[in-house]
């Protein structure tokens, strides 16, 4: 199964506050950080705020922090109500599937989604931001790309070029 853009943001963006402490974090610095428009920060920060999951505040000193709800919340529940309730596939849709009243695909992919998010379901957001996750994402906390004066470099490569030691 793959996780939507939004989801995946949503559980970056909660593990990201989880690390912060009370400290909030404003949606532009957060996007910055995770490096995606800050109008989709916005909109999953609007759907996690309606789920109780993180409080927002607005002018000086506001900003995005997580809840006590928000720290305990099941990332199933979380990945649930972000990708909604629906099939792996789409046997009804627009071309409907031939195949659809006799087949046994449909109900052993909606098995193997339901298993996913059970094994989901007893991980909290605290337990994702634990060691080794958490101080990793406290060096992301405050830091945008280009911050250091460095632009980011493409996945894979080098992040500095390396001088020859003599």
């Amino acid at each position: 199964m793959r996780l939507t853009k939004s989801t995946d943001l949503a559980l970056r963006t909660v593990m990201r506050l989880a690390v912060s402490g009370a400290e909030p974090g404003t949606a532009r610095q957060i996007a910055g950080e995770m490096q995606v428009p800050h109008s989709h920060l916005s909109k999953v920060a609007a759907r996690l705020q309606h789920l109780g999951v993180i409080e927002t505040r607005r002018g000086r000193g506001g900003g995005l922090t997580l809840t006590a709800t928000g720290r305990t919340a099941s990332v199933g529940r979380l990945v649930r109500e972000f990708e909604g309730v629906g099939d792996v596939v789409d046997c009804e849709g627009d071309t409907p599937c031939p195949l659809r009243q006799g087949c046994r695909l449909r109900m052993a992919l909606r098995r193997a989604q339901e298993a996913f998010l059970a094994s989901l379901d007893p991980l909290t957001v605290e337990d994702l931001v634990a060691s080794p996750t958490g101080p990793v994402l406290l060096g992301l906390v405050g830091r945008a790309p280009g911050a250091s004066g460095v632009s980011p470099s493409p996945r894979g490569a080098d992040p500095a070029p390396r001088s020859a030691v003599p």
